[in-house]
């Protein structure tokens, strides 16, 4: 008799400490996981607006750090060849672009690589002086292929101010028709 009260006391204990510490032990992952998403998430009032969303990746998304930003052209975003790339900036990113934006053939990284540039791109880069839009012109016109590019900015200062900032593009093709065609937009997030 004695020896089943033993036996139901250490029995008791064990449930005991099994209900105490199993929530600590489950709560650890949580508290040491990195809260830091790199993707945002994005929502459109107005998805029929003609609005079309381009793939862009930064390595640093906090206010006043230094971040190099890639911009993707992927094959399925331009038609024919790019004479002209026209990025407008919002007038909330209040970083300084000279000198530091230029376009390259990129490697779109994923689980198993980075994202880097292959091969830069011979351009000249025009910026307005109010920082309100860039002109990118090629040497030679972006061909439609299969290969991704990108317009980074390379080691520039996030804006003091968080939030979305939305980057339009525009570009003008290698046809008979001048005008600039909207490509699609860019929201990246800065926390």
């Amino acid at each position: 008799m004695m020896f089943n009260k033993q036996k139901k006391l250490i029995l008791n204990l064990k449930i005991l400490k099994l209900l105490f510490f199993s929530p600590l032990l489950i709560s650890i992952p949580f508290y040491f996981a990195n809260s830091d998403a790199k993707a945002g998430l994005e929502f459109q009032w107005d998805q029929d607006s003609g609005y079309r969303k381009l793939k862009w990746y930064q390595k640093e998304d906090k206010r006043k750090f230094r971040n190099t930003i890639f911009f993707f052209l992927r094959p399925s975003d331009r038609k024919t060849g790019l004479l002209k790339i026209t990025l407008k900036i919002p007038e909330t990113f209040d970083s300084k672009l000279k000198d530091k934006v230029s376009i390259c053939e990129v490697k779109i990284g994923g689980f198993e690589g980075r994202t880097k540039c292959i091969k830069d791109i011979p351009a000249d880069i025009e910026i307005n002086e109010d920082n309100s839009s860039l002109d990118i012109f090629p040497y030679s016109p972006i061909p439609s292929n299969k290969d991704s590019y990108a317009i980074v900015f390379k080691k520039i200062f996030n804006p003091k101010k968080s939030g979305l900032k939305q980057f339009h593009s525009f570009g003008q093709y290698t046809q008979t028709d001048s005008s600039s065609r909207y490509l699609g937009s860019w929201t990246i997030l800065i926390n």
